[in-house]
C-alpha cells in the first residue's frame, strides 16, 4: 500500500475516468513544419505546467531532487488555494485540448492521452468536494506535519533556513485545514463518525511527542555551517515549533467539542451529497476500467471462491493437519475456522520484539532481492530500506507501506512495517507483505518510473491505483516462480490470506458503498473468509469506508496484468520471456489499464514476427 502520493492527490481524488481508446489507423503522414510546431506546443505546455507545479507543491519538488522557486514555502491547504489550482488546471486541459493529437507521435502522443485524461478527471471530480473532509484516521496535519522533516535535504544554511520557513507556514496550513472541514459541516460534507473515533488519540500522541521528530535533523547539522550559527538556527527551530503544537492542540480541542459530534454516523459514499455518482466516479478512477459496482462486486465473490478452495487445499499440507487424523472428516467450513484459529493463536508464528520483527522483514528483503535478476530485465538503482512506521501514527495504520524515494534527491525508498501489536502481526505474511511493498512491488516499479530517461517529470510521477497496487499485488505472486512457497505451507496460506484480502476488498468496499451494508456486516464478511486478524480487519474496513473505491483497484489490476501474461505466454509459446514481459509492463511508468493493453499487445505483435531479432533481456 502506498500513503497518498503528494504531487497528484487533487488529480486522484477526482471523476469518471474517461477511457483512452487503441490508437487509430495512421493518418496520412502530416507535414514536417505541422508536427514539429505541434510538438513544440506540446512540449512548451508540458514544461510550463511542470514549473507550476513545483511551485504549488515545492515539497515535491524538494522530495524528488526538483528546483522549486519556492523552497521557503509549503502548498496552500486553503480554500482558495485550492479553487485557484483547479482552474489553472482547466486552463492547461484547455491548451492542451486545442493540440491535434494526430500530429504527435510516440512518447508525445502517449503523454498528452495520459496528461489529458487526468486532467478530465480531476475537473470532473471537484464537484464533488472530497476536499472538505481532509482528516482522517489515516490522513490529516497530524499525521503530516511530524513528517516534514522525511525527504528533505539539510545540506547546506540555506536548506535549514528554508525547513524554517516552511515550518513557520504550518500554523496557518492547519487553521486552513481545520476551515475546510468546518465548510464541509456547512454542506454536509462529514466523514463516518466510527472511522473518526481514533483522532484524539493521534492528535494527543503529536502533542505529547512534542514534534521532536521535527528536531532530529538539526541534532547534527553540516560542519560547513559555523558553531553560532548553528546554535541560532536550533533556537530559531524551537521558537518556531511552539506555535504549531499549539494550533495542533487547538484544533484538537475543536475536533474532539465540535467536528466529532457533527460526524455522520451512516458509512457510505452514497449517503453524502451526490455520493452515488462520487462512487462511481472513484470506481472508475481507482480501476481504470468501466466497471460498475456490480460488476466488480461479483468479481470479488467469485474469486473468493476460487481462492477459499485453494486455501483448503494448502491447510491439508501443514504439519498441523497431519497432526490430528480426525481432521480429515472435518466439514470444509469447520476445518478453515479451526486453523484460523490456530493460526491466530499459536506462538510460533508471532514476533518477541519489534526488533525481532524487523529484523526478520530485512532478512527477507534480501533473499527476494536476490531472485530479481531472473525476472527483470532492468532494475532500478535507488536502493530501499526497511523501518518501522512511526509510534504515534501506527495504531490506526495498517500493516505496512511504502514511501517513494528519489535517486536525485538523495532518498532511498522505504518499506515502512507496522510494529505495534505484535500479536497481531503474524510472521506468515512477512513474504507476500515484502513483496508488495518491496521488491518486486512498489519500490521497484516506482523507481523504475523515475528513472525513466527521456521522460518529462509528469510521466515519472504519474500514479494510476489500479497499476501500482494491481503490480504489487501480482508481485506477490512473483513469489511462487522465486520458489519461497514450495516447502512451507504456511508461507504459501499467508500469500493467499493477503491474495483474498484484496479479493474480499471488491466484495466488502462495493457492499458498503452501493449495496447497503453495514460496518458490522462488512467485518464479519472478512473475519469469515480471512486469517487478519480482528484489529486488522477493523483497520481495513475503516479505510474502505474512508477511501471509497480505492481498494477495488488492487485486484482488478491483478487479474488484468495477469490476464495480459497469459495472452502473452498463449500467443508467443517458447518465445516468451518473462524478463521481457515485466519490463515492457514497467517500461512506460505507471499507466491505465486499457493502455497497458495496448502497449503489450503491441509488444506481442512486434516479438511473434519471425524476423524480429530480440536482443537477451
Amino acid at each position: 500500500m502506498l500513503p497518498a502520493i503528494i504531487a497528484l492527490s487533487a488529480m486522484l481524488c477526482a471523476p469518471p475516468t474517461t477511457v483512452v481508446p487503441p490508437p487509430a489507423p495512421m493518418p496520412a503522414p502530416m507535414p514536417a513544419a505541422a508536427l514539429s510546431s505541434t510538438r513544440a506546443r506540446w512540449l512548451a505546455i508540458v514544461d510550463e505546467m511542470q514549473r507550476w507545479r513545483d511551485t504549488e507543491w515545492p515539497e515535491d519538488a524538494i522530495a524528488n531532487g526538483r528546483f522549486t522557486p519556492c523552497p521557503d514555502r509549503i502548498t496552500d491547504a486553503s480554500i482558495v488555494g485550492i479553487e485557484k489550482r483547479h482552474a489553472q488546471e482547466g486552463l492547461f486541459l484547455t491548451d492542451l485540448m486545442q493540440l491535434d493529437p494526430a500530429q504527435l507521435t510516440g512518447d508525445d502522443l502517449l503523454g498528452w492521452q495520459l496528461l489529458t485524461r487526468q486532467l478530465r478527471e480531476s475537473q470532473d471530480g471537484h464537484r464533488f468536494r472530497s476536499f472538505l473532509m481532509p482528516v482522517g484516521g489515516r490522513n490529516g496535519p497530524q499525521q503530516d506535519i511530524p513528517q516534514m522533516a522525511d525527504r528533505v535535504p539539510f545540506r547546506t544554511a540555506a536548506d535549514c533556513q528554508n525547513y524554517i520557513k516552511r515550518l513557520s507556514a504550518v500554523p496557518q496550513m492547519v487553521t486552513d485545514v481545520q476551515e475546510l472541514m468546518e465548510l464541509g459541516m456547512a454542506e454536509g460534507r462529514m466523514p463516518a463518525k466510527v472511522t473518526m473515533e481514533s483522532l484524539p488519540a493521534q492528535f494527543d500522541a503529536v502533542l505529547k511527542g512534542n514534534l521532536e521528530s521535527l528536531r532530529i535533523p538539526f541534532a547534527k547539522l553540516p560542519d560547513s555551517i559555523p558553531a553560532a550559527e548553528q546554535a541560532a538556527m536550533r533556537k530559531e527551530l524551537d521558537a518556531t515549533l511552539l506555535p504549531i503544537l499549539l494550533q495542533i492542540g487547538l484544533t484538537r480541542n475543536w475536533i474532539i467539542a465540535t467536528y466529532l459530534p457533527a460526524c455522520r454516523d451512516t458509512v457510505s459514499a452514497s449517503d453524502l451529497p451526490d455520493g452515488k455518482a462520487w462512487y462511481d466516479h472513484a470506481l472508475h478512477v481507482h480501476t481504470t476500467t468501466n466497471m460498475d459496482a456490480k460488476e466488480i462486486h461479483e468479481t470479488g465473490v467469485a474469486e473468493v471462491a476460487r481462492i477459499r478452495a485453494e486455501m483448503l487445499a494448502v491447510i491439508r499440507t501443514t504439519d498441523w493437519y497431519a497432526a490430528d487424523p480426525a481432521r480429515t472428516l472435518q466439514p470444509a467450513d469447520e476445518l478453515f475456522s479451526e486453523f484460523i484459529q490456530y493460526l491466530r493463536t499459536d506462538p510460533r508464528f508471532y514476533a518477541k520484539s519489534e526488533d525481532e520483527l524487523l529484523a526478520r522483514y530485512r532478512d527477507t528483503c534480501k533473499r527476494i532481492d536476490a531472485k530479481l535478476p531472473a525476472l527483470f530485465g532492468t532494475l532500478p538503482r535507488n536502493p530501499y530500506g526497511v523501518h518501522a512506521i512511526p509510534k504515534f501514527m501506527a495504531p490506526t495504520q495498517t500493516t505496512a507501506y511504502y514511501q517513494p524515494g528519489s535517486l536525485r534527491g538523495g532518498n532511498p525508498g522505504w518499506f515502512c512495517a507496522n510494529t505495534y501489536a505484535l500479536e497481531q502481526r503474524p510472521l506468515y505474511e512477512m513474504i507476500p507483505l515484502s513483496l508488495h511493498e518491496a521488491v518486486p512491488g512498489h519500490h521497484l516499479q516506482i523507481s523504475i518510473a523515475q528513472e525513466l530517461p527521456d521522460q518529462p517529470e509528469f510521466r515519472r510521477d504519474m500514479h494510476f491505483t489500479a497499476f501500482v497496487e494491481g503490480w504489487g499485488l501480482y508481485s506477490e505472486r512473483l513469489g511462487i516462480e522465486m520458489g519461497f512457497f514450495q516447502d512451507d505451507p504456511y508461507a504459501n496460506f499467508g500469500r493467499l490470506i493477503y491474495e483474498m484480502w484484496r479479493a474480499t476488498r471488491l466484495v466488502v468496499d462495493t457492499g458498503i458503498h452501493a449495496f447497503g451494508w453495514s460496518r458490522e456486516r462488512a467485518i464479519d464478511y472478512m473475519k469469515q473468509n480471512t486469517a487478519l486478524s480482528q484489529m486488522n480487519i477493523e483497520r481495513e474496513v475503516d479505510r474502505y469506508i474512508d477511501w471509497p473505491g480505492q481498494a477495488c483497484g488492487y485486484k482488478i489490476g491483478e487479474l488484468r496484468i495477469r490476464a495480459m501474461r497469459a495472452k502473452a505466454e498463449r500467443e508467443l509459446g517458447a518465445a516468451f520471456d518473462v524478463r521481457a514481459f515485466h519490463d515492457a509492463v514497467l517500461g512506460a511508468g505507471a499507466i491505465p489499464l486499457d493502455v497497458l493493453s495496448t502497449r503489450i499487445d503491441a509488444w506481442i505483435a512486434e516479438r511473434a514476427q519471425p524476423s524480429a531479432a530480440h536482443p537477451p533481456s
